[in-house]
Parts: C-alpha cells; structure tokens; sequence
C-alpha cells in the first residue's frame, strides 16, 4: 500500500485531513467498526470530527482569495487618490520649456550667480502663472524664464519690477510720486563750468526753454555760491576737482541715466550764445534728421575747421571742402560726418553708442570727432552743422588755473 506523505507546504489542517482519510478506508477493508447508512456508533462521530476537520480546512483555502481582493481593492484605490492629487498640481509640459542659447551662457559665466534652485524657482512660478492665466483666451502657456529679457544681474526678478533706466528728475519728500513733476524735460543740456565763468553760464542757460534739464559738472569744487541764481536751485551739481567734461560723462551720463531725454548737449563753458535758441535748434535737429550736430561757429573768431564755420545762406550743412589732400573721401572727416567737441548734441541713440567708446582715460577728447562717424549710418547724412542757430567760441582754456596739483575731491549735489 503506498502511503501519502505530506509535504512542507502543506497547511496542517490538510495533513490531518489526509491521515484520517487514511484511517477510515484501513477500517473499511478490515471490516473493524464499518460505517453504514444509519449506524449510530464511532463511525458516525468519526464522521463528525472529520467534516469540522474539512470545514477548518476550507476556511484556511478561502483565505488566499480573500488576500487578493484585498490587494486588488487597495491598489484601485491608491491609484484613485493618486489621480485626484496629481490634477490639483499645475501641469508641467517638458516640450515647452525653452532654453535659448544666450541662457546656456549664463549658466557656464562663474560670475552670474544662477543656481539651479534658482532655475526651478522661476520654472514653477512661470507654471503657477500659466495655470491662474489659463482661462484667458489665446494665453500663451510656455514657461519663461526671465534671463533673456532682464538686465544680467537682475535674472532673479520678475520683468513687472524691473527698472533698466533712470533720469535726473528731482523728486519731493513728501505726497504722490506722480504728482512730483508737473512735467518732465524733454532734453538734456549739461555744461563743465567754474566759478570764473558764471555769468557766461547764467547767460547760456537762459537760452534753454524748461524743456530742458540743467546739470552743471564743477571741476573747480564751489557749488553753493551758484545760488544767486535762480535757476541754480533746480539744476542737477556734480563736483569733482580738475576733472574734464569726457570724464564726467563717462560717469554720470550712462545711457540708461539719460535715456528719458531725446537729445543731450555737452557743452563747454566758453560759449557765446548770442545768437543761438536752444527751441528753434531742436526743430531744425528734427527737420534734418541730426543724430549728431553742432551750432555753427562764428568764423571770424578762433581757428576752427572749415566743417564747422557756419554758413550764412542755408540753415544747415553737412559737407564742405577743405584744403587740398586733407580728404580722402567727400563722404569722411574733416569733409563730411565731423563736428567739434566743444558744444556736440547728440540723440539718445547715437549717444548710447558714444558713450561706449569714451576711454576710461579720455582727458581732452582730442581725436574724439574723428570717430563719431562711427556711430551713425550713414554718417554723412545724420551729422551736420546747424547754421541758423550759431555760437561763438571764446577759446578759454578749459578747468583755467586748476592745472595745479591737488587731491581730487568727490561730492554729489542738487
């Protein structure tokens, strides 16, 4: 007789199950306490020991399907609740980031300062906008990361608060900001003075309108006794000793300071304005389309290039002859494209270019004029001399007797 033996995964319930099998049919063949339909003896609670024995055993089967519903029921409702908290995060679409290339510079430039705690910072305020703008028509979703619009420096800031550009507008200490200018000047006109030559400064002044904003640069450091005059206490001062006209624009004139202004006049001190207003200038600026000009020189008075003699038969010039090999071109300086240094005007985009090119270490500007053709095109149309409205210099030698050793001294005034 072969004999059954159980095995190690076997539940303990079915080994007994199986060895009282085995005793009932042993008991059946030897004929030792048969069971039979009806007896009511060992047999019968035999019987009943062995279906509680089968009843524990199917509760112990039952238990596997039991398992895996439970499983099954769990992972539809994680997958439920994970659905429901994905959708309340703002969409994040991969395909519409854009880096352009200028960014990949930033990031490599050691001194940018962009980390990319930073760049996830912009990326989910970008998503989170997206997402509040969505139900707006035609909203443009693609994240923006704000590199390629802001000034280097300012890549952490939103655009909304960005301010590139400045003026010389004074503003008061109390009330609404708005209502600190009744109006803005249009034009900027700045002179390189000393004391010695206030009252031809007083006299220049009063030929510019209240369109125009006055900043007086002192190389000679007396500021304060410039308050007899009137207009004094509305213009900008800036002092800083025995420094020329080039030195302080190339400091205090950046673009983005001027950039409020639509011309901007560097004028030296020495100037007569007898027959010069500054309103009547602009106009024929305007007319000629002049990004670079000069009142005409008196041409009696001093030596001066025949490029800037005014002419007394037109309104405005922008060639002449010179003396014979002095041009290469008709088209290039001194013969065309070319105005001195003394009172040069300059719109607010030729002066942006301009003032790249000042030196650090420019002094005189010497050879300066040569080189503003450089920053117009073409250059022999957008400089000229304006004839009409003309001035007369008086050749003082500029920063007069501060040709003198002396520690240089900074302030700031207005």
């Amino acid at each position: 007789m072969r004999v059954l033996r159980p095995t190690r995964s076997l539940e303990p319930d079915c080994i007994l199950f199986m060895a009282e099998r085995r005793g009932l049919e042993q008991r059946r063949r030897s004929g030792d306490s048969g069971i039979s339909p009806g007896t009511d003896g060992g047999g019968v609670t035999f019987l009943h020991e062995s279906m509680g024995k089968f009843a524990a055993v199917g509760r112990s089967i039952l238990r596997f399907p039991n398992e895996s519903m439970r499983l099954v029921m769990v992972t539809i409702i994680g997958v439920v609740f994970g659905f429901f908290v994905g959708i309340s995060f703002p969409s994040v679409s991969i395909t519409k980031l854009h880096f352009p290339t200028s960014f990949v510079s930033y990031i490599e430039d050691r001194n940018s300062g962009l980390t990319t705690q930073a760049l996830l910072n912009h990326a989910w305020t970008s998503a989170r906008n997206a997402r509040e703008n969505s139900s707006e028509p035609n909203s443009n979703t693609t994240l923006k990361i704000y590199v390629t619009t802001n000034p280097k420096g300012a890549e952490r800031l939103a655009p909304g608060i960005v301010v590139p550009e400045s003026d010389f507008h004074l503003r008061r200490l109390w009330g609404e900001p708005s209502e600190d200018l009744p109006f803005k000047p249009k034009y900027l006109v700045t002179f390189t003075v000393g004391y010695a030559q206030k009252e031809n400064i007083n006299r220049a002044v009063k030929k510019f309108s209240d369109n125009f904003a006055i900043l007086l640069f002192h190389y000679d450091g007396r500021v304060s006794e410039w308050d007899d005059f009137e207009w004094s206490k509305r213009a900008i001062h800036i002092s800083a000793r025995k420094q020329t006209k080039w030195w302080y624009a190339k400091r205090f004139l950046h673009p983005d300071i001027v950039a409020a202004y639509e011309y901007i006049f560097i004028w030296d001190e020495d100037l007569g304005v007898e027959h010069f207003n500054a309103e009547e200038y602009i106009k024929l600026v305007k007319k000629y389309r002049l990004d670079i000009s000069q009142p005409g020189l008196e041409p009696d008075r001093g030596l001066t290039w025949q490029m800037t003699k005014r002419r007394g038969d037109r309104e405005v010039h922008k060639v002449t002859e010179e003396r014979p090999g002095w041009c290469s071109d008709p088209h290039l300086p001194p013969c065309a494209a070319f105005v001195e240094i003394m009172a040069p005007v300059f719109s607010r985009d030729a002066w942006r270019c301009v003032w790249h090119m000042i030196q650090n270490d420019l002094v005189h500007g010497w050879g300066l004029d040569f080189a503003l053709r450089k920053c117009v095109e073409p250059a022999h149309e957008k400089i000229g001399v304006v004839d009409s409205q003309w001035i007369v210099h008086q050749v003082v030698p500029s920063l007069g007797n501060q040709v003198t050793r002396h520690s240089t001294i900074f302030s700031l005034q207005s």
